[in-house]
């Protein structure tokens, strides 16, 4: 007889590709070998970057009794986020939008725990995010994939509006998208809010916009960036500094209200942050993490060596004859592979060289690569692969 949950269960069952991958695969037996070219997740492979050692040293130094005092979304750094942050995007954010979370995950757990009922459902674009989907379950909602359009994977906006119906309340949009590193346009991005704001009087309730953002400062080519919350007002942003700090093991990020959006409904949202992210199990950064947000704010890794990786990662995945998308921004190289998906991944695989199968995102014919391995293993993994299907 079980004795789990429904939704645990069900979020495991979504999660049971990606848990066998990372505990039980050839890639998990050989999993922090210090002889293997790692390329599956975006984890660091070399030392952290110096400033942030250095701010959260800083941080740790108590200056009074209640320096590791409960801390909720504390004043200081929620007043220096909605200053920074709103110039940033162009937006004129206040103290009170801004949440502060224990990563992106618990802005996005946060903004599901905010918006969805039992049974709401939320539309997500696909290849996705391979947490999404337990996320959601384990909220109780339903979730709904939409299929961006290959090759380049834009936004269907066609099929995100037949896909609303009177049960969606919510729609996901990663941007820089995991896995393909495609940026959506501010044309784009205006497109979609006028498909949510049709769709909102057609089906008499408000369907809102959770736009993902975590890789929004790693982007390449000087390409712009414009945020969905800057384009529809009914729009929430998760935010990760895991990713600018390539140090996703320290928890912080932060869950933000679109300025533009009625002061009423934002008013409402306001209200009840505070108890859901008690309720949620205290999700706020440590007072260390929040201590050390300005000094962290001005830190990023290295972009260019990112994009030198790119260009000698793509070069040879182009001479094997792989199809390499172009990113745009992230950390990512997204790949379609030249053969036979599970022949080629082991023969990489006997090689000591790991990519991530596209199994993982429901994409078998596709790979991906994260750029933050570091250069040590991309010369390790040039020649294997460059070599021909």
């Amino acid at each position: 007889m079980a004795i789990v949950s429904r939704r645990a269960a069900a979020a495991d069952r979504a999660f049971e590709a990606v848990k066998s991958f990372y505990f039980s695969s050839r890639y998990g037996e050989r999993r922090g070998d210090a002889t293997i070219a790692d390329f599956t997740f975006g984890n660091p492979h070399e030392m952290p970057l110096d400033g942030l050692v250095a701010a959260i040293r800083e941080a740790a130094v108590p200056l009074d009794e209640n320096w590791f005092a409960y801390k909720s979304s504390e004043e200081a750094p929620q007043a220096f986020l909605a200053e920074t942050v709103g110039r940033e995007l162009g937006l004129p954010l206040e103290s009170a939008d801004v949440a502060l979370t224990a990563g992106a995950f618990g802005a996005i757990s946060l903004a599901f725990r905010l918006l969805l009922d039992a049974g709401d459902e939320a539309i997500f674009n696909a290849p996705a995010w391979f947490c999404y989907e337990p996320m959601l379950l384990a909220a109780d909602a339903v979730p709904r994939e939409v299929a961006l359009r290959a090759p380049r994977f834009d936004l269907d906006l066609e099929a995100i509006e037949a896909a609303i119906g009177p049960d969606t309340r919510l729609v996901i949009v990663n941007t820089p998208h995991n896995p393909t590193g495609r940026i959506y346009g501010r044309a784009e991005l205006a497109g979609l809010a006028e498909v949510l704001e049709r769709a909102s009087r057609r089906i008499g309730r408000r369907v809102f916009l959770l736009s993902d953002e975590p890789y929004r400062r790693i982007r390449f080519d000087g390409r712009a960036f414009t945020s969905p919350a800057a384009v529809y007002p009914w729009t929430l942003v998760s935010y990760s500094y895991g990713k600018v700090l390539l140090a996703p093991g320290q928890r912080l990020g932060y869950l933000a209200l679109s300025p533009l959006m009625p002061a009423s409904d934002r008013q409402q949202l306001r209200d009840v942050m505070f108890a859901s992210q008690m309720a949620l199990g205290w999700c706020f950064p440590n007072a260390v993490m929040q201590y050390a947000v300005p000094q962290l704010e001005r830190l990023s890794i290295d972009v260019a060596a990112l994009a030198r990786r790119r260009d000698a990662l793509s070069a040879a995945l182009g001479r094997a004859g792989h199809a390499v998308l172009p990113p745009e921004g992230t950390f990512y190289l997204w790949a379609r592979w030249a053969g036979d998906p599970v022949r080629q991944w082991e023969a990489l695989a006997d090689d000591g060289i790991f990519v991530m199968p596209g199994t993982l995102m429901k994409q078998p014919d596709y790979f991906r690569i994260s750029l933050t391995a570091s250069d040590a293993m991309v010369t390790q993994a040039l020649p294997y692969l460059a070599r021909r299907a």
